[in-house]
């Protein structure tokens, strides 16, 4: 079961809830805490998009692996204006939730831009999602994969 996010609220870019259960079920599940006033988090942003629909968007069957963001902003319409701005076509925690301080806390979060890359019941496979995905690209996934211990349809 998808318990990082279990009993939570999630949204999809259009701002609509989104199950947690249903979202990201038997994915690996990408927890991006990240900020639009971050350099170093706008630089890496673009690069997760294309990764993102390199994986999800372009393959068929798409690979299982979904992303939350989880925002730094200093408000709710600089964290908006980033997810439309930069994002890809994922989920976010909503700014207001104050389970983005459980989470930063979880994952020992202690600068953003942070990638951690976990399984459906939020056990770490990396805390190198960003350093895995500059140095390795989409290959990377195999591993997060083969790690997550979910049903596979991956072929790639």
């Amino acid at each position: 079961m998808v318990e990082v996010f279990a009993g939570r609220t999630i949204l999809n870019k259009e701002g609509e809830i989104v199950d947690p259960e249903e979202a990201l079920r038997n994915k690996v599940v990408g927890i991006y805490f990240s900020a639009g006033w971050c350099p170093p988090c706008r630089d890496f942003t673009p690069i997760l998009c294309d990764f993102y629909t390199e994986l999800v968007e372009e393959r068929e069957p798409a690979a299982q692996f979904e992303i939350v963001f989880v925002s730094s902003d200093k408000s709710a319409d600089d964290m908006v204006e980033y997810y439309h701005d930069m994002h890809g076509d994922w989920l976010a925690l909503p700014w207001t939730d104050d389970y983005k301080n459980e989470l930063k806390q979880r994952y020992k979060i202690t600068a953003v831009p942070k990638l951690v890359i976990v399984k459906e019941n939020g056990d770490v496979i990396t805390e190198k999602g960003r350093k895995q995905i500059r140095d390795k690209g989409l290959s990377c996934f195999r591993s997060w994969l083969d790690a997550a211990e979910i049903f596979q349809n991956f072929k790639g």
